[in-house]
């Protein structure tokens, strides 16, 4: 969809975006090419599409012969994507607010990809439901701010790496970015975007059944990021156990959490599962 045809679609049907739902549609045809060919996708996947927008991400997952369940907050663009594809069997609209369909709407998401323009004020949020649910997509492609982007793909030890990176990548990894630039969105957003890819693990990084305490420990650890750690965890857990199981990790009793890997934090959440704690 070319930027004019998109200008003149919100203007015959006097849509005016708003801001606080994120709305920033992608309309450079060069950027989508480069989203649909880092998804890697086949003909028949099953695809979830959160903002679809106008339909220009949609269109292009459409033409790759995909099965697309596209979640729209604005009804008068869900009213919009119903008349673009009247007949179309391999879309299917919802109309809802994405994370609270995620949040109340448990499914098994085993098989499926998501790709999307995410808006940026629930990309966070969206992610993380998705990488901590009881059966996560097998790869995520998704258009952000480049800042969480960074995050999300952040070593330990770089001022990016934190809470959001730890309960991303228990379960997937990043494989691939690029830059968008800021032009290539309506109306251009006022901060930087990138593609990002996350492939789901073969093996989560710490079991189902220890997810919970694993994110208690990762929030606790991070609560105050200038703190030391054994100060933070022990106001939960015992000081003995912790000092005992960092000791045993090799880790400095006067480390901060940005130093500690994923690692270290799924055998410490294995640890602390195993002993009382506030």
């Amino acid at each position: 969809m070319k930027l004019s045809e998109m200008r003149e679609i919100l203007r015959t049907r006097d849509i005016a975006l708003t801001r606080s739902l994120g709305q920033n549609f992608l309309h450079d045809a060069n950027q989508l090419r480069r989203i649909i060919h880092l998804a890697d996708l086949a003909a028949g996947d099953s695809i979830l599409e959160v903002g679809p927008g106008l339909g220009p991400l949609t269109a292009s997952l459409l033409e790759a012969g995909c099965e697309v369940l596209a979640i729209e907050q604005d009804a008068r663009l869900v009213a919009f994507l119903s008349e673009r594809w009247p007949d179309q069997p391999r879309l299917t609209l919802e109309h809802a607010d994405a994370l609270k369909f995620l949040r109340s709407t448990p499914r098994n998401w085993v098989g499926w990809k998501l790709v999307a323009n995410l808006p940026y004020s629930v990309a966070s949020p969206i992610l993380v439901e998705l990488a901590l649910a009881g059966a996560p997509p097998e790869r995520m492609v998704v258009t952000l701010q480049a800042e969480v982007a960074r995050r999300l793909a952040a070593p330990p030890g770089s001022a990016d790496y934190g809470v959001l990176t730890l309960l991303v990548q228990v379960r997937f990894v990043p494989v691939g970015s690029f830059a968008i630039p800021r032009g290539s969105f309506h109306p251009p957003p006022n901060v930087d975007s990138a593609c990002l890819r996350l492939d789901r693990r073969n093996e989560p990084a710490v079991a189902d059944a220890l997810l919970p305490v694993f994110c208690q420990v990762v929030k606790c650890a991070f609560s105050q990021r200038r703190k030391k750690m054994l100060k933070l965890l022990k106001t939960r857990w015992p000081e003995d156990v912790l000092r005992a199981a960092m000791r045993e990790l090799d880790l400095r009793e006067d480390i901060r959490a940005e130093k500690v890997s994923l690692v270290e934090f799924a055998e410490l959440a294995r640890r602390m599962a195993e002993a009382p704690h506030e």
